[in-house]
């Protein structure tokens, strides 16, 4: 049966947008003055950026992506030594302070990106043209060196201003299927002199990276957040992204460079806007969790503890796992941004076990990144920085409720776009997880298709990580509610 054309999700994903706070369009003096940019291309001469063109950069993204910020390239060193640069796109060059577009993406703070359609934190004309680090173009980059030694510590480098070239724009599932050895090279890996070996490299000095990290208590969480496929406007299916080596590997790049970042700046002795993700709060009722699954935490935050108990129950029962990695993930509270001055103690990221860390490799999608982007040429350059910690203080309190508020707005389309694909469906009956169990509702995931509901009749009873029959009984797309009545209890 096809979507009910009557139904615009389009029209709702932006009423979702205003509803949360966000301009889901730009204002004219926005479009007015991207249009009058002249797109000018990097001159080899320039003597304030290296020319790094002729490395083998490459970018790993989605298929459909052109908002690239970050190219990857490594060399080998001595004693196992694998040396990384990370090229990020200089969007700040386009987009100055104070100005019209700066304002705009100060405002939203974020590119919005709800699987029906997506909402720019920067018009198209930069963001997938000239600010983009696409291939078959010079472009303009901050680039961030550091080396990956043979145990996976990273020993800090330089940042510095260049002009760089993507040779390769890699897909994902292509690229982590040929490394997982699920299918073939892809063909631009194979057609580009070098890039194999270059890749290659790359996911060693992944697995050393990833490895350290692990040791070291990083948390190996996994929840199922279902985006839809669309096609001419209809919801045709809900699908669940994958992990592979691929993502792996901008990961662990992302999380060493923007910890170089971190390390650069403080060194300068400047103010700046670091990432954490405090010791949980409710560490008390992660214990009680891990309890109920017969295991024992400490009485105190440990989070080589909760890694070391997170990987035991992926490998036990990884149908399950999404659903307790929900449950972790809520209990150990938001990520947020905060300014720290020169020198003070940092705050860390419990999740990535890392005790400093920022958001700056994704400029042309988080205002956040493009802060710390002005901060850092400003370093570079030795000039004053642009920013005092007053005004980033207030920047990562807002941006840190821009942040959370587009998580909303995500998460009420994904709801709403499985809510129209399920409504040619209702009296039908699904196997299905409980995923929450308390005052506030009882809730349960669709094996297949993975959509989220509420258990509305028959939910007493009902526990987390219970397997269910449940029959669909309402859908609402306008509001992203999909009901359910809980038939019966499946072994398992």
């Amino acid at each position: 049966m096809r979507d009910d054309p009557t139904i615009d999700l389009s029209a709702i994903a932006r009423d979702a947008m205003q509803k949360y706070g966000f301009h889901p369009g730009f204002p004219a003096s926005v479009v007015r003055e991207v249009d009058a940019l002249s797109g000018e291309v990097p001159s080899a001469g320039d003597t304030a950026l290296r020319d790094l063109r002729a490395c083998l950069w490459s970018s790993i993204d989605n298929i459909d992506s052109l908002d690239l910020d970050q190219i990857e390239y490594c060399e080998p060193g001595p004693d196992g030594e694998i040396h990384v640069r990370v090229a990020i796109a200089d969007v700040d060059f386009f987009v100055p302070k104070a100005s019209a577009t700066d304002r705009h993406a100060a405002h939203n703070g974020t590119s919005v990106y709800t699987g029906v359609v997506t909402f720019p934190m920067l018009p198209d004309r930069l963001s997938k043209g000239m600010s983009s680090l696409l291939p078959g173009q010079d472009a303009r980059a901050i680039v961030i060196e550091y080396t990956v030694l043979p145990g996976g510590d990273v020993a800090r480098g330089q940042l510095y201003r260049a002009v760089v070239a993507n040779k390769a724009k890699l897909v994902y599932e292509e690229v982590g299927d040929w490394l997982d050895g699920k299918g073939p090279a892809p063909a631009l890996v194979r057609d580009v002199p070098g890039l194999q070996e270059q890749i290659h490299l790359q996911t060693e000095a992944v697995i050393r990276l990833r490895n350290r990290r692990m040791e070291q208590g990083a948390l190996d969480l996994r929840t199922i957040e279902a985006s839809p496929v669309m096609e001419e406007g209809a919801v045709r299916d809900l699908v669940v992204q994958e992990e592979n080596t691929a993502r792996f590997i901008i990961e662990e790049f992302m999380i060493a460079a923007n910890g170089t970042m971190v390390a650069y700046l403080g060194t300068a002795g400047v103010p700046m806007i670091q990432r954490v993700v405090r010791t949980p709060k409710y560490w008390e009722e992660i214990v009680s969790t891990a309890a109920s699954y017969g295991e024992t935490l400490p009485l105190e935050p440990d989070s080589k503890a909760l890694s070391r108990f997170l990987t035991r129950q992926r490998t036990a029962d990884p149908e399950r796992f999404p659903d307790l990695s929900l449950t972790v993930v809520k209990l150990m509270g938001p990520g947020e941004y905060v300014m720290l001055e020169p020198g003070e103690p940092p705050f860390g990221h419990f999740g990535l076990a890392v005790t400093d860390y920022t958001h700056g490799t994704a400029p042309n999608r988080r205002y956040v990144d493009l802060v710390n982007q002005r901060m850092i040429k400003a370093v570079i350059e030795g000039d004053e920085p642009p920013y005092d910690a007053d005004e980033l203080a207030m920047l990562a309190e807002w941006l840190s409720g821009r942040e959370k508020a587009s998580q909303k707005v995500e998460r009420f389309m994904r709801k709403a776009a499985a809510a129209v694909l399920l409504q040619g469906r209702i009296g039908e009956t699904f196997e299905a997880f409980v995923t929450g169990a308390s005052e506030k509702g009882t809730y349960v995931r669709l094996v297949a298709p993975p959509a989220e509901g509420r258990v509305m009749q028959g939910e007493h009873g009902l526990r987390v990580g219970m397997r269910v029959r449940v029959r669909l009984i309402r859908t609402d797309p306008y509001n992203a509610f999909i009901d359910f009545a809980c038939t019966g209890r499946l072994p398992g």
